[in-house]
């Protein structure tokens, strides 16, 4: 393998631990902010502890030295926390709330490749804010500890720290992991001083035999370190797979020393000799055959002087040691279920399943066609399989809402801080799936959407008081399914819209006539204005007459709609209602003419004779009809797209539920259920109203995909204007 693959090799492990870092950011910063309003949950400090020590270590392989300095500020003031020495704070939560901030600015420096000045001065600032919440020694920048390398001089033991034996054998493929011993060395730097360091090198293979990706080092390390056993288990959490460690504590007795020789030489007289003559000049305090007192380490012969070990040996009566399992092994069983994939390849499996659906339906008509009971079974057989199919990778798309929703506590904590309002983010809904790809088009307008809650919405809580409410305020995201369709909802008890003020701005900027009769919705509806603004001043979060428009333009490109409702001195609640996936869906096909128009099947919710009302009204193309009792609007399709139908004596009325929205559409044919691949429209064809996209249908044909928000909207408000086929 040459250079090109390992570097390949390399940048495939760099990519991996910056992923794993920005999951555990992520972790981290959700398990402060909960921690921040529940300090009794202990397992909330406990994740962010382990989210934290993770990147520190993670980095520390990698040898970020920047980031693991910093993390471990972080790091030594959550264990401050844990042993109860420190009490959470609103200093202590901002401090960590920063601190997660600066370590996603020294990752993003990792994967830039580039450093700042100005975020090496933040974190040595930010660090000595830590050092002063916890305690700690105030210093500029913790000195770097030199790579370490085979000592024989004895260092001088700082106060309170014990010295620790580890005994390290990198397995074959260490290397080919991405493991890098001089890594874990390094980091071990970070927790005491590294007084003894030799490599075990005999088993390293001569010149000509050498494998460059193989690994057959060993250590045996002295460590001063004041920090318990598992802290330092844990720097090796990665390793377990392809390395054994070994951790004898400071009291380590005769017998454990004794049970490491046999574990790692066996019967090897040797290699015992050997091992033996390393410890004593590391200054184990070990007891030599027949002997009554420990050998003096002082008199031990040095490192450099092992080519002629003693004959002395340790005795090997003692079990083997037992390895403590980490966390690491213990999550093991969990982290083989998953399995991270490219979001590219993921499209294009759906892609190719989109055209297999296309190909599936044609194979049927054929079928159909031949009449052949066998050749029948056969394609309806392949058929379900191919919708098992879609439906298996359309799934593979679908993530929780909970994680966009998650980020906003974060915006929620901060801006309130800043804005002096008393605020309780309430989450529900958190389990519901959307499309990846919605996902990531929702953020920015439902960033937009709780920003305005919070600076617009939510009164201040001495204006609360005033108003009779009380001072802790309430916002709230909510989502769910209903129909076939995906509802989230934005809403706060603030102040809510003021109809007089939007009506008063809108008739100034010439919007509506002075003296138009609007009613609350369509008043509401003035806000998605273009520029438009009520705001008496400019901030930092909103007034600038920006935004809502976006909202609305970011919602509709997701064939979804928007929709406000508001009370004045009680709240307002914005309503998005999107579709589940915009790749395919289970449709209802009809035709109009020689039109084919598919529908969404979730919205359908019967089929029945064309009423009475609407055979007399040939030359509407809306009204309503009476449907068992209860008055209903209809829209002609044929009329409102300008089709000619070719029988009218055939025509049909589909009953369709959009929302809390029932209403009547008038079609020629119904042909039945269709798996419907949605394809976008060319722009030439976009002044088209009420269509979603298109779709291929078996025979070739084309069908149009109608867009359920925008024909609900014209049937509701008796839209007349006729649309070039």
């Amino acid at each position: 393998m040459n250079r090109d693959d390992d570097a390949e090799i390399l940048a495939a492990a760099r990519a991996g631990f910056l992923d794993e870092a920005s999951d555990m950011l992520s972790q981290f910063e959700q398990a402060l902010l909960v921690m921040e309003t529940a300090p009794e949950d202990a397992e909330n400090l406990n994740a962010a502890f382990r989210a934290a020590h993770t990147i520190k270590g993670t980095a520390g392989m990698f040898g970020c030295e920047a980031v693991v300095t910093f993390t471990h500020e972080v790091e030594t003031l959550l264990e401050q926390l844990r042993s109860g020495a420190l009490a959470i704070t609103d200093d202590i939560a901002a401090a960590l709330l920063e601190g997660r901030d600066q370590m996603g600015a020294l990752i993003d420096e990792v994967r830039s490749g580039e450093s700042s000045p100005e975020v090496q001065a933040r974190s040595l600032a930010l660090g000595e804010v830590l050092r002063r919440l916890y305690g700690g020694a105030s210093t500029a920048a913790a000195p770097k500890s030199e790579e370490p390398k085979d000592q024989a001089a004895q260092p001088a033991e700082v106060s309170g720290e014990r010295a620790w034996h580890l005994s390290l054998s990198f397995g074959a493929d260490a290397l080919r992991s991405g493991m890098d011993p001089l890594a874990f060395l390094r980091y071990l730097g970070t927790l005491g001083t590294i007084a003894h360091v030799h490599t075990l090198a005999e088993d390293v293979p001569p010149l000509e035999q050498l494998d460059p990706e193989g690994c057959t080092l060993g250590m045996e390390v002295r460590l001063l370190s004041d920090k318990p056993r598992q802290t330092i288990e844990d720097v090796f959490e990665f390793a377990l797979e392809v390395a054994s460690i070994e951790i004898l504590e400071p009291d380590a007795t005769q017998a454990d020393y004794d049970a490491l020789l046999q574990q790692r030489c066996a019967d090897d007289e040797a290699a015992r000799s050997r091992l033996v003559w390393i410890w004593l000049a590391q200054g184990v305090p070990l007891r030599l055959r027949d002997e009554a007192d420990p050998v003096d380490s002082a008199a031990a012969p040095s490192v450099a002087d092992t080519s002629t070990p003693p004959a002395a040996t340790v005795s090997t009566a003692a079990p083997k040691i037992e390895r403590r399992n980490t966390p690491r092994e213990r999550r093991a069983a969990e982290e083989t279920r998953f399995i991270k994939v490219r979001a590219d390849k993921l499209d294009h499996l759906i892609d190719l399943i989109g055209e297999l659906v296309i190909a599936g339906s044609g194979a049927q008509m054929v079928a159909n066609h031949e009449g052949s009971p066998a050749f029948l079974e056969a394609t309806q057989r392949v058929a379900d399989l191919v919708q098992a199919t879609r439906d298996g990778a359309l799934a593979l798309r679908m993530v929780p809402v909970g994680e966009t929703f998650a980020r906003f506590q974060r915006v929620v904590r901060d801006t309130s801080k800043a804005l002096g309002k008393e605020i309780e983010f309430t989450i529900t809904g958190g389990d519901t799936e959307l499309d990846k790809s919605m996902v990531e088009v929702l953020a920015d307008p439902l960033m937009h959407l709780v920003r305005n809650s919070l600076d617009h919405g939510i009164e201040t809580p001495e204006e609360r008081e005033a108003a009779g409410k009380p001072r802790l305020a309430q916002l709230g995201l909510n989502a769910y399914h209903e129909a076939g369709s995906i509802v989230i909802e934005v809403s706060d008890d603030g102040r809510g819209l003021r109809r007089e003020r939007i009506l008063g701005k809108a008739i100034e900027r010439g919007l509506v006539a002075a003296d138009a009769q609007l009613t609350d919705v369509e008043v509401w509806h003035l806000i998605f204005a273009p520029g438009f603004s009520t705001a008496d001043k400019v901030t930092d979060l909103s007034g600038r007459g920006v935004g809502m428009d976006v909202v609305k333009r970011n919602i509709e490109s997701l064939r979804g709609q928007i929709s406000l409702v508001s009370s004045e001195g009680h709240g307002t609640t914005t309503q998005i209602r999107l579709p589940l996936t915009l790749a395919m869906i289970d449709g209802f096909l009809t035709m109009v003419g020689s039109v084919y128009y598919v529908l969404p099947l979730a919205v359908v919710a019967e089929c029945i004779d064309l009423p009475r009302e609407c055979r007399e009204a040939e030359d509407r193309t809306c009204g309503t009809f009476d449907l068992r009792g209860e008055v209903l609007p209809y829209l002609d399709l044929a009329r409102f797209y300008g089709v000619n139908n070719a029988d009218a004596r055939r025509r049909s009325m589909i009953v369709v539920r959009d929302g809390r929205v029932r209403m009547g559409l008038v079609v020629d044919r119904l042909l039945g259920e269709h798996q419907t691949v949605i394809k976008p429209l060319a722009g030439i064809f976009r002044h088209l109203k009420a269509l979603a996209g298109s779709t291929i249908l078996g025979s070739g044909d084309v069908a149009l995909v109608l867009d359920m928000q925008g024909v609900v909207a014209a049937a509701t408000h008796h839209d007349h204007s006729r649309v070039n086929s």
